[in-house]
């Protein structure tokens, strides 16, 4: 059908694409790996954009993965596992999956003004514990303001979709800055202590107070159940009060997506530290010399921010900050570095490297929000 035909009436184009603020939201990219030992009180990232933060903990152990586990259509998920339980949470305890999103990505939501607009969050959840459960999104800049919501896990380990519309933030303060610092935080709360809930904020935005921070969360049961599993995939927030299907976006949008906020040069699949040469950043030394350059790493997008970049050996497994210069290696440097390229240096090498050496390095940049 020609496009002069096509009826426009009605149409909304934030339903044909680019609708989905949350990247990865399938879970199928995980750049660092498809599991992770979680660390009290440490940002714990297994697939790309979305980590889990918990802290105060005396007992708890678990494991972040990416798993070969979802609803139709989806072919990944995120799974939180229990394997030592927190014998109970306490006041100043508490824990949440998150994704942060970028603040120049959000200025279509207008906050702080009469134009505000609605947000809708749906997602996909698995878990070995039914209850009560609460998302929340903390918006940080100007004034700091919260708005939390509840769900309700109705069966065990089984697959539902949950959909949550948040109102539009018209608050005094609301706005956000127009920058490539942090929009908001979009937490799904896992546990809390009583110092953080009970504040009063699932009617609506309001001032941020600790106590609203998990306000509406009913069950910290996942972290305190030996084997108790949490299941998450299919996250979409997009404009509007009404859910729409999925956005659906090929495997190398969404890693290009990601690696706006972390990148590796190591091939995907391969894990980080691993010794091998393939993919690395190499240059050869045309004379000897005291200090040798392994070249200039082109990053494959532009970066958030100026990242931090860590070196691994070609030569020797799980080794950092080297630079191998056939197989041996030598102190290494990431120099230069910006949001598009870091220039790669052999230093401090007091035997110097030889005419025609081969200088290899492999590194990961991240400028996480």
């Amino acid at each position: 059908m020609a496009v002069s035909r096509i009826n426009e009436a009605g149409l909304n184009v934030n339903q044909y694409g680019n609708r989905n603020i949350l990247i990865n939201g399938s879970q199928i990219v995980s750049q660092r790996g498809t599991s992770t030992t979680l660390v009290n009180g440490q940002i714990n990232f297994c697939t790309d954009r979305w980590h889990l933060y918990y802290a105060g903990f005396d007992n708890f152990a678990g494991t972040l993965t990416q798993e070969s586990d979802g609803p139709d259509g989806f072919a990944n998920s995120l799974k939180i596992t229990t394997t030592t339980a927190e014998s109970a949470i306490a006041s100043d305890e508490y824990a949440h999956l998150s994704q942060l999103v970028e603040a120049q990505n959000l200025q279509q939501l207008a906050y702080g003004t009469s134009a505000a607009k609605q947000l809708t969050l749906s997602f996909y959840v698995k878990s070995s514990i039914t209850g009560t459960f609460a998302c929340g999104i903390y918006k940080p800049d100007n004034t700091a303001q919260i708005h939390n919501l509840t769900y309700t896990i109705d069966a065990a380990n089984t697959w539902e979709r949950k959909t949550l519309t948040f109102a539009a933030n018209t608050l005094s303060g609301g706005a956000i800055d127009n920058n490539n610092g942090i929009g908001f935080y979009v937490n799904w709360h896992i546990a809390a202590g009583s110092s953080y809930k009970g504040g009063g904020s699932t009617s609506g935005w309001s001032a941020y107070a600790q106590d609203k921070w998990a306000d509406g969360l009913g069950t910290d049961a996942v972290m305190t159940t030996t084997n108790a599993t949490f299941f998450l995939t299919g996250c979409q927030l997009e404009v509007g009060d009404t859910a729409t299907d999925f956005e659906h976006r090929s495997f190398a949008d969404e890693l290009a997506r990601c690696q706006r906020y972390f990148l590796r040069s190591y091939d995907y699949g391969t894990a980080t530290g691993t010794a091998t040469s393939v993919g690395a950043q190499s240059s050869t030394a045309a004379v000897s010399q005291t200090y040798a350059s392994a070249g200039t790493y082109n990053f494959p997008v532009e970066m958030r921010a100026t990242p931090t970049v860590t070196l691994y050996s070609t030569a020797n497994a799980s080794t950092t900050g080297k630079v191998s210069a056939d197989g041996t290696d030598g102190t290494g440097s990431a120099s230069f570095v910006g949001t598009n390229s870091v220039f790669v240096l052999r230093s401090n090498d007091s035997t110097g490297v030889s005419a025609n050496i081969i200088m290899k390095a492999h590194l990961t940049a991240s400028s996480e929000l």
